[in-house]
């Protein structure tokens, strides 16, 4: 490992964690001609990593191509030690899935194998400023895993109130339509039933969870399926 500089007032103190030396001192040349980027260190993966990136007072960390356990370990441990620290991953493999892991870690920026060095830095310094960066493509792939993962969530504590309270897949999907506050003619219209119909399954679900109208029913089926997602808020 070895220390490079001391920060200015206005810079970023930044750390290099590659395993390629000759990557390392050619980035650590590139950085140093660039202006609010304060090079403090570089190295490979040791033992003292997270110790030393501590000590020389990162701000950011550039980590390159490490082990998938390697990186996980390191990244959750400056997560826990150094909070502060911003993380930019680079030289990664054009991967949705290894994507969305690194966010999940907590990484503040995902910079592609195929990046220029203008491209690099410009991520740096995004990140610096508070950002998050990664390629243009991804952020629809965050978004659908995202919203992939509020359904599953939401199905699964549906599922848990059905259980809760003894619900058929029709009464949990009815009282879902009349927690977004359906009246019974939206609710057989929606679902291809009679008002009649509607009426006599909210009655019958109302009786089951000891509810005194439509409204106290999908308030104890959000709490009775120990997940207040069981059914949405109005």
């Amino acid at each position: 490992m070895t220390q490079i500089g001391e920060k200015s007032n206005s810079s970023t103190n930044l750390y290099i964690v590659a395993e390629n030396r000759l990557l390392r001192e050619s980035l650590a040349r590139l950085f140093r001609k660039r202006g609010g980027l304060n090079m403090v260190g570089e190295g490979s993966y040791s033992d003292s990593t997270l110790e030393h990136v501590s000590a020389v007072g990162a701000d950011l960390l550039l980590l390159d191509c490490l082990g998938p356990n390697q990186k996980s370990d390191l990244i959750c441990d400056l997560r826990e030690s150094v909070p502060h620290i911003r993380i930019v991953l680079f030289g990664m493999d054009d991967d949705a899935e290894i994507f969305l892991q690194a966010v999940r870690l907590g990484v503040n920026g995902y910079v592609l194998k195929n990046a220029s060095a203008c491209e690099l830095i410009d991520a740096i310094r995004g990140v610096a400023q508070g950002e998050a960066v990664c390629p243009p493509k991804y952020c629809k792939v965050l978004f659908q895993a995202l919203s992939s993962e509020a359904n599953q969530r939401a199905a699964i504590a549906e599922e848990r109130a059905g259980i809760r309270f003894e619900l058929t897949q029709r009464q949990r999907q009815l009282m879902s339509l009349v927690a977004m506050g359906m009246s019974n003619k939206e609710i057989a219209a929606n679902l291809n039933l009679s008002e009649f119909t509607v009426k006599n399954h909210i009655y019958r679900v109302m009786k089951q969870v000891d509810a005194q109208n439509r409204h106290e029913a999908c308030h104890l089926i959000r709490v009775g399926g120990l997940n207040e997602e069981a059914l949405p808020l109005r």
